[in-house]
């Protein structure tokens, strides 16, 4: 959970460097040196199951699920350039570098409502895992998404969401879970830049959010992040850097960065579209546009991005 920490404070460190400058490429290989750990990465095909805690839109939902169905392999030959597809194709680089050769697809498992908070509205973090546990257990990361008015310890103050493992019930093995909250009334500023101002640092206008809903883009956001570290990096002895305690991971390496030309308070160059002004860098299934940060390129030692 450690590194979701670090790339809080990472980002409003960056968003609050008032001697603003661009990262170039020979700063990037001079701060990123990665290294595998010889531990096993998440591999075969997996389903995506997204437990949902609180109250939330079917049209919120269809933002998220939309977006698991964007990455998986089925969704390849049949989006727009440049996709989220393609940007998952970076998180796959690193399964060509690890100690075995494997391979890794996911596709759009279960969703499971929890309406009525079964857990009351301040979570902690046994209660996340306790709420990950409802989903499939075997061949499979447990997503939970916590609605805007639901509390859980560290959001805000210090993180934006995590990814872990926990036993199983049979206790013979663990399984992958990531949780991040929807910040758009507790902290959209730090959890949802740039679609809102931050709190710190540069305040430029924010981007218009490409689904119209500056929550769940950011939770978009976030996630995608997460999914990378769970990817490769999912028990702790994958691929990082740094301690292993607050590890730099594929896209908490890379923070702040959604387009080439980036700096600190500045996104980067990206996509707009010409009729809602919306800003985005990747074109997802069933029309969508998604914004999905850098990733850090094993093969080049930068971060890289899709616009």
């Amino acid at each position: 959970m450690a590194s979701s920490v670090l790339f809080f404070v990472l980002l409003a460190s960056l968003l609050s460097n008032s001697e603003a400058r661009r990262l170039t490429e020979s700063d990037q290989t001079q701060q990123l040196a990665f290294q595998y750990h010889n531990g096993p990465l998440l591999s075969g095909p997996l389903t995506v199951n997204l437990i949902w805690y609180g109250n939330f839109k079917p049209s919120q939902r269809a933002i998220v699920s939309d977006f698991i169905s964007s990455i998986s392999s089925s969704s390849k030959a049949t989006v727009a350039q440049p996709s989220a597809a393609t940007w998952w194709k970076g998180v796959e680089k690193y399964y060509q570098l690890g100690k075995k050769s494997s391979s890794l697809s996911i596709s759009l498992g279960t969703q499971i409502l929890d309406e009525s908070y079964s857990l009351g509205k301040s979570l902690t973090n046994q209660q996340i895992v306790q709420l990950a546990s409802k989903g499939s257990e075997k061949n499979a990361i447990n997503v939970v998404l916590t609605a805007a008015d639901v509390a859980v310890d560290g959001f805000c103050s210090s993180r934006c969401g995590t990814h872990g493992s926990a036993m199983g019930s049979t206790k013979r093995s663990k399984f992958a879970y990531i949780w991040v909250g929807n910040s758009e009334t507790q902290c959209p500023g730090q959890c949802a830049w740039p679609f809102h101002q931050p709190i710190y640092g540069p305040q430029n206008p924010p981007l218009v959010a490409p689904n119209n809903n500056v929550g769940l883009d950011g939770v978009v956001i976030n996630l995608a992040g997460l999914l990378a570290g769970t990817a490769t990096n999912p028990f702790g002895n994958g691929f990082y850097q740094g301690p292993k305690e607050a590890p730099l991971e594929a896209a908490s390496a890379c923070p702040g960065i959604y387009g080439k030309g980036a700096y600190p308070g500045y996104a980067g160059n990206l996509l707009v579209d010409g009729t809602s002004g919306a800003s985005y860098n990747a074109n997802g299934v069933n029309g969508r546009k998604y914004l999905l940060p850098a990733l850090f390129d094993p093969t080049t030692s930068t971060c890289s991005t899709l616009a």
